[in-house]
C-alpha cells in the first residue's frame, strides 16, 4: 500500500509533537511578512533566509504585512518590494478619492506603513499568510508540495517553515474566470429566465427635508452638484471635500491643509480662491433639477464683502482663504430664498510644509416673512421636561428665561444661557459702570439682571401658546427699596436677583405632568456713589421649590363584605333560641338539614 509523501510528513510531525512550535501569526517565528517574492521578515530586525538544510528552498508568494511595521528582508534574491500589493478586492475601500480609516489596502491612503498610522487594519485589508515552523534538527528531508525555506531568527534559532496556503487569495477564493469556451457550461448550470427590467427615475422631491443634501448648479459646465462643507478626517484632521451640507443642519467645522509647494498651490489650487465658494447657484427646491434653465429656481450666492483671488508676492502667498460663512435663509417648503458668503483671509509663507487650518461655517435662518408665523418652541407637551429652558413671555412674543454669564475676564458678556427647568443655577458677573444717572444706573443693572426683554409672564406648561393668555401666569417682581438709604449722593442700584419658581406634579400617578404654580424676581440692593464705582459685581440665583401634594398611601387592604340573605339562619336562631322546649317536634328536621348541608360543603 502506498502512502502519499504529504501524509508521511504528517505522521512525522505528529510523533514529534513536543518539539514542534505552532505558529498562529502571520509569519514565522512571529516575524513580519512583507509584499516581495522572497519570504517573511522579523519585526524590529532582519530574518536570514538560511540557504542550508535539508530540502530545496521554493519561490514564496508575495505576502503582505499584517504586524505593527513593515520590515525589509534580506534575501538571496534581488527583487522590487511591492509596498502597495494589488489584493483582488478591497472590501473596505467605500470613499472614491478618500483614504478611509483603518483600511490598508486603501490605495487613495498613499501609506507605506500602514500601522504606523492606523491603530489596526480592518479584516480583510491585508493578505492573509499562514506559515507553519518546526527547529529544524527534526528535519531530516522535506517532501512537501507548498512552498518551504529554512529561516534563522535574530537569537540564531533555525526554523523550517511551510507556507500552507496562498496569501495572494486575500481570504477570499479566486473568482473562476468566464470566457468563450467555458460560457455555454456555466449559463447552463447556473442560468435561469431572465427579464429586462424597466428603469423608471422617480422624480425629486418637491421640497427640501431637513438634513436633505442641498443642490448646486455650475451653470458653466451644465453640472448639478452638492453644496459642500470641508471637515476634518482622521487624527490630523485633513480636509476632505465629500463632505455635504445638511439643509437647516447649522454647523461649524474645521480642518487643516497641507501644501507641498505652496508657491504653486497659492494660485492653483481652488480651495484658497474665495471665488470657488460662490461661482455657483444653489437650487431653491431639489424640483429645479428638471428645469435647469428656468432662473426662478435658482439662487445666487451674494459674496458680502470683495474677496481678492490668491496672489503670490515675493515669499509670501496673499488673500488665502481661512474662512467660509454661509449665510441661507429659508421659507419653510417654498426652500431656500437667499444665500450670502463671507470670508476670512490670511497670509501664509512659502516654506517647505506649509499648512492652513480653515473654518466652514453654515447658519439657516428663517425669512422675516416666516419668522413670526413659526410655531414656539416646547419645552414639553403638556408638562415640563427637566432640563428644557423655562418658557416666558413679553408682550405676545415667547422666549425663553435667562440669566447671568461672565467672559473670560469677569465682565458680564451679551450672550446668556437659558434658565433650564428643574435645574437650580447660581451665576455671577461684573458690570462695567458708566458715567450716568442715576436712573439710568439702575435700568443698566436691572436689564442686565433680568436680560432683554424683560419677562413678564412664564409659561404654566411646557407647550403654552402665546396667545392664549390663561396659559401663562404672571411673574410677580419686588424692586429694591432706596427709602433705607440715608447717603444723598449714593444711588441704590440692584446687584443680586434671585428668580424663585414654584412648580408641583398633576395628572395620573402613572404619568405625572410638570406645570409651575407660580414665579417671582426677588432684587437686593446695594447703595453705591457715582464718582467712586467703576465696576459693581452681579449675582443672579435660580430656586425651583416643588410643592407637589402627593395622596397619602392605602393603610391596608379593604376587608371582604359578606353578603347572604337576610333569612339564612332563621331556621338555626328558631332552633336554638329560648322557646325550643316548645317546638321539640321541629329539631330532628333541622338537624337532618344540618347533616345534609355538611355533606355538601365537604
Amino acid at each position: 500500500m502506498c502512502t502519499s509523501p504529504l501524509v508521511l510528513l504528517q505522521v512525522f510531525f505528529l510523533m514529534i509533537l513536543e518539539g514542534v512550535r505552532p505558529q498562529p501569526s502571520p509569519s514565522p517565528s512571529g516575524a513580519v511578512s512583507t509584499s516581495s517574492d522572497s519570504g517573511p521578515g522579523v519585526q524590529g530586525g532582519t530574518l536570514q533566509s538560511s540557504s542550508k538544510g535539508p530540502g530545496t528552498a521554493r519561490a514564496v508568494p508575495g505576502i503582505s504585512t499584517v504586524g505593527p511595521n513593515f520590515a525589509t528582508p534580506s534575501t538571496p534574491e534581488n527583487k522590487t518590494m511591492d509596498l502597495f500589493p494589488a489584493l483582488p478586492i478591497c472590501v473596505c475601500d467605500l470613499t472614491p478619492g478618500t483614504c478611509d480609516i483603518n483600511c490598508c489596502c486603501d490605495r487613495d491612503c498613499y501609506l507605506i506603513h500602514p500601522r504606523t498610522v492606523f491603530s489596526f487594519c480592518l479584516p480583510g485589508s491585508v493578505r492573509s499568510s499562514s506559515w507553519v515552523c518546526v527547529d529544524n534538527s527534526l528535519i531530516f528531508r522535506s517532501n512537501s508540495p507548498f512552498p518551504s525555506r529554512i529561516f534563522t531568527d535574530l537569537n540564531g534559532i533555525r526554523q523550517f517553515c511551510v507556507h500552507v496556503n496562498n496569501s495572494k487569495l486575500n481570504y477570499f477564493q479566486e473568482l473562476q474566470k468566464v470566457n468563450a469556451s467555458n460560457f455555454q457550461a456555466l449559463a447552463t448550470e447556473f442560468g435561469g429566465k431572465s427579464f429586462t427590467p424597466t428603469f423608471q427615475a422617480e422624480p425629486p422631491p418637491p421640497f427640501y427635508r431637513a438634513g436633505d443634501p442641498i443642490l448646486t448648479y455650475f451653470s458653466e459646465w451644465s453640472l448639478v452638484g452638492l453644496l459642500k462643507q470641508p471637515a476634518g478626517l482622521g487624527a490630523g484632521g485633513l480636509c476632505t471635500e465629500s463632505n455635504p451640507a445638511g439643509f437647516l443642519e447649522s454647523r461649524s467645522t474645521t480642518c487643516a491643509r497641507f501644501f507641498k509647494n505652496l508657491a504653486n498651490s497659492c494660485t492653483l489650487d481652488p480651495a484658497l480662491d474665495a471665488a470657488s465658494y460662490y461661482n455657483f447657484t444653489v437650487l431653491k427646491v431639489p424640483g429645479g433639477m428638471t428645469d435647469l434653465q428656468n432662473m426662478k429656481f435658482q439662487v445666487p450666492v451674494t459674496p458680502v464683502s470683495q474677496a481678492g483671488s490668491p496672489l503670490l508676492a515675493g515669499n509670501t502667498c496673499q488673500n488665502v482663504v481661512s474662512q467660509v460663512t454661509y449665510e441661507i435663509e429659508t421659507n419653510g417648503t417654498f426652500g431656500i430664498q437667499k444665500v450670502s458668503v463671507s470670508f476670512g483671509l490670511a497670509n501664509l509663507t512659502v516654506e517647505p510644509g506649509a499648512s492652513l487650518q480653515q473654518h466652514f461655517i453654515i447658519r439657516f435662518r428663517a425669512s422675516q416673512s416666516t419668522a413670526a408665523s413659526l410655531p414656539a418652541p416646547r419645552s414639553g407637551n403638556p408638562g415640563y421636561i427637566f432640563g428644557k429652558p423655562l418658557l416666558a413671555l413679553t408682550g405676545d412674543v415667547s422666549h425663553s428665561m435667562t440669566l447671568l454669564q461672565s467672559q473670560g475676564d469677569g465682565t458680564c458678556s451679551v450672550r446668556r444661557p437659558e434658565v433650564q427647568f428643574g435645574v437650580n443655577a447660581m451665576s455671577g458677573c461684573r458690570l462695567r459702570l458708566k458715567k450716568m444717572g442715576c436712573s439710568h444706573l439702575q435700568q443698566e443693572t436691572y436689564q442686565t439682571l433680568h436680560g432683554r426683554p424683560r419677562p413678564e409672564h412664564v409659561a404654566i406648561f411646557g407647550n403654552a401658546d402665546p396667545a392664549q393668555k390663561g396659559e401663562w401666569t404672571r411673574i410677580l417682581s419686588r424692586n429694591c427699596s432706596v427709602s433705607a438709604t440715608h447717603c444723598v449722593s449714593c444711588c441704590a442700584i440692584p446687584v443680586s436677583l434671585e428668580i424663585q419658581v414654584l412648580w408641583a406634579y398633576i395628572g395620573l400617578q402613572s404619568n405625572p405632568q410638570a406645570h409651575v404654580s407660580g414665579a417671582r424676581f426677588l432684587y437686593q440692593c446695594q447703595s453705591i456713589k457715582d464718582s467712586k464705582v467703576t465696576e459693581v459685581a452681579l449675582t443672579t440665583i435660580v430656586t425651583f421649590v416643588d410643592i407637589t401634594q402627593k395622596p397619602e398611601p392605602p393603610r391596608g387592604q379593604p376587608r371582604i363584605d359578606w353578603k347572604l340573605p337576610f333569612d339564612f339562619f332563621f331556621p338555626f336562631k328558631v332552633a336554638f333560641s329560648k322557646g325550643v322546649h316548645s317546638q321539640k317536634g321541629s329539631v330532628s328536621p333541622i338537624l337532618i338539614l344540618c347533616f345534609l348541608l355538611l355533606g355538601v360543603l365537604s
